[in-house]
């Protein structure tokens, strides 16, 4: 008989159409099965049954699969670099960038590129596409409140000028808000956007299979206009990059052939 849980999982792309063999199976297992057990089920059958009918549970569910830890400006290293080394190539023979925040969970990436893009680049038009495959959390994104720890790399100056304080937490200034377009996105099943200058897909793709990545960044790479450069986490390090017509153009940066 085929295990429960590979039935499961062959459900919830027929239902949800997220293909969890695509992520690695022992992490999602553990992930989905203590939810499970959380909400008092014993066996994936009766979870599935009950996650159908319940609109409240699948959306727990489906918030469970993405892993929505996140925080402005994270790793700052690596946003220097950005700001000093990746902006300026792409600003080269151009006044206007086209970027995608892949995977930006609460919005806390994508924030942070219209802040860095505001107080470095004023001159430049942007358009900033944030996308994720959890709607809870692109609710999340589009409020823009956010716990103290979530800024614990925000610049004082800017978080007097880009944050008001409300009941201890931080809510993002509404001029921000208008720069970025939230969209639901499945990586693994959707049409991609096309003509960008920047991506940014960070700590998201370690929690897929190798068959997952590939896909994934070969889509990236056709998203990209020549030159286009892919920013990735500091666990995602991408060992060929050929293969994906990309090369490295600083560490954790990839630019199109």
């Amino acid at each position: 008989m085929e295990d429960e849980y590979i039935q499961f999982i062959k459900k919830v792309k027929l239902k949800v159409g997220v293909d969890l063999s695509l992520y690695k199976e022992a992490q999602m297992k553990r992930r989905i099965t203590t939810l499970r057990d959380k909400r008092g089920y014993t066996n994936f059958t009766t979870y599935y049954n009950a996650i159908i009918k319940e609109p409240e549970l699948l959306d727990e569910f489906v918030d469970r699969l993405t892993i929505n830890v996140s925080e402005f400006f994270r790793n700052p290293k690596r946003w220097e670099v950005l700001k000093e080394t990746i902006i300026p190539k792409l600003l080269t023979n151009k006044r206007s960038l086209k970027i995608w925040s892949a995977a930006c969970s609460t919005g806390e990436e994508p924030y942070s590129l219209a802040i860095m893009l505001k107080e470095n680049f004023p001159t430049v038009n942007y358009n900033i596409i944030a996308t994720d495959l959890d709607e809870i959390a692109l609710s999340k994104a589009k409020q823009g409140i956010y716990a103290e720890q979530a800024l614990k790399e925000v610049p004082k100056h800017y978080k007097l000028k880009y944050f008001s304080e409300v009941n201890n937490q931080y809510q993002i200034n509404s001029s921000l808000k208008k720069e970025i377009t939230f969209k639901k996105h499945n990586l693994l099943a959707d049409k991609y956007p096309a003509n960008i200058d920047l991506i940014v897909c960070r700590n998201v793709l370690i929690y897929f299979t190798d068959e997952a990545k590939e896909l994934i960044y070969h889509n990236f790479s056709d998203a990209l206009i020549d030159d286009g450069v892919l920013f990735v986490g500091s666990t995602e390090q991408i060992f060929v990059p050929a293969k994906y017509n990309l090369g490295i153009v600083d560490t954790f940066f990839y630019q199109k052939l």
